[in-house]
């Protein structure tokens, strides 16, 4: 039987930060993996869905210059920029296992099982561990419905050799809609269908509206207030039928109705831990037993964003904690991005929720696109949404934009620094880009002097 200091359940990113941190600081370090090395965002997700959102973007701008009367070259296969995504990332997890290795974290590769607070059973092998930190993450949620076995989700998406001609997409969250926008450039008929009547519910909804008919200019269908029923096989297509009797014929479904928590079959129960359909439930340290083990990532029961940037910053702050510090975890602002055709971001206050407090807040709208025209490739729609509290202080704010994320970004700093006016105009920023543009815009509504009681309320 083996000992560690610390034991990873999952090696994502909700893993590895951490057994990086520790491994440095001299402790010894193992990670246990049933899948790829480096988790589910590396192998399946995020990687593969931005290189092969790259030819999308690309079409999208095209389509901007053409609408004022320039031209470009907008062929693009699909196959041949799967075949790079396999050149890509399939050599991700290989390099990530040298890398570990090389510096001294042990790799299982197995189903690693609690048999107790310091012991996991990996198939034959027993180990012990003064830490253990569990970041299985998630999987898709199963529906439901008959014809369940006919559904695809990102995963399978994401690994298409080819596109379909028409594929139908079950939820309109921020997959269904990335994945849309992303096949819809390359011609391929979209339907998408949702049980309600909101998409997108962690976004601008004027945001998400104008995205949405965008999306139905660009051809594709969308069907509010329609419930899945079934999906049936026939000799040359599926059929997706809603309750109502709505028929679609389709050559691929995909089930992007949400996901659920790895934790079937950890052995929680041997170790005293609690799960619910949100996932394991942790106290404010991050403790999943009160003691020495932990969860991290997207398995965790929690309010905020399950993103890829929690997870690390989680991993992060769970090896502080097993290091010796013991405050609280603390979330900074966490910025949302809809990588979609163009992209839609949010970070703090939400536009609804300073909505429900008027006295509270005030609201100011920047249709950057009509006054920076020179920074957004024609997208005279392009505008910014900020939400500020009472001492004139940056709280919120979306985006509605290409460029949203790098906006996001500039405006989560602004946000978490409390930065004000007198502080952005001590700042040379590069000249012109977007972000300057923002910036000088957004300057005229901000508090001239941080309050000096919140900042040493941050600072303590």
């Amino acid at each position: 039987m083996k000992e560690y200091d610390v034991a990873f359940i999952g090696s994502g990113h909700a893993s590895w930060h951490a057994a990086v941190a520790l491994k440095q600081a001299g402790k010894s370090v193992v990670l246990i993996e049933q899948d790829l090395i480096a988790g589910t965002c590396t192998n399946y997700g995020c990687d593969a869905k931005i290189l092969l959102d790259g030819p999308a973007e690309l079409l999208a701008r095209v389509a901007h210059y053409q609408s004022v009367g320039l031209t470009a070259n907008s062929r693009l296969d699909w196959s041949k920029f799967m075949a790079y995504k396999h050149q890509v990332i399939d050599a991700l997890p290989h390099q990530m296992t040298d890398l570990f290795t090389k510096m001294g974290i042990d790799i299982i590769h197995g189903k690693g099982i609690l048999m107790g607070s310091h012991s996991i059973q990996v198939g034959k092998q027993r180990i012990t561990a003064t830490n253990i930190v569990l970041g299985t993450g998630q999987q898709s949620r199963s529906l439901p419905i008959m014809g369940k076995e006919y559904l695809h989700d990102s995963r399978d998406f994401l690994d298409l050799p080819t596109l379909p001609k028409r594929m139908t997409f079950i939820g309109a969250g921020v997959i269904s809609l990335e994945l849309a926008a992303l096949v819809s450039q390359f011609g391929t008929e979209v339907t998408i269908l949702q049980h309600n009547d909101r998409a997108a519910k962690s976004f601008n909804q004027v945001h998400v509206q104008r995205l949405l008919a965008k999306l139905a200019k660009q051809g594709v269908t969308i069907c509010f207030n329609e419930t899945v029923k079934r999906v049936k096989r026939l000799a040359k297509e599926d059929q997706v039928i809603t309750e109502s009797g709505l028929t679609i014929p389709t050559d691929y479904v995909v089930n992007a109705t949400g996901r659920e928590a790895n934790v079937t079959g950890l052995g929680l129960e041997n170790a005293g831990i609690h799960s619910s359909a949100a996932g394991i439930e942790v106290d404010d340290h991050l403790r999943a037993n009160g003691a020495n083990i932990y969860a991290s990532g997207d398995v965790l029961a929690k309010q905020v964003p399950k993103l890829t940037p929690t997870a690390t910053f989680e991993s992060n702050y769970i090896a502080q904690q097993i290091l010796g510090n013991t405050d609280p975890i603390s979330y900074p602002a966490i910025p949302q991005v809809l990588f979609s055709l163009p992209r839609l971001a949010q970070v703090g206050i939400t536009i609804d929720e300073a909505n429900a407090e008027p006295d509270g807040y005030q609201q100011h709208t920047v249709a950057f696109g009509q006054l920076m025209a020179y920074g957004y490739q024609n997208e005279p729609d392009a505008d910014l949404r900020v939400v500020l509290n009472s001492k004139n202080q940056l709280v919120g704010a979306a985006v509605y934009g290409m460029d949203a994320p790098d906006l996001i970004n500039a405006l989560v700093m602004i946000i978490d620094q409390r930065l004000t006016a007198a502080d952005l105009r001590h700042i040379i920023f590069a000249f012109p880009t977007p972000i300057q543009g923002i910036i000088d815009t957004l300057v005229p509504f901000l508090g001239q002097h941080a309050d000096v009681t919140a900042m040493a309320t941050m600072e303590a």
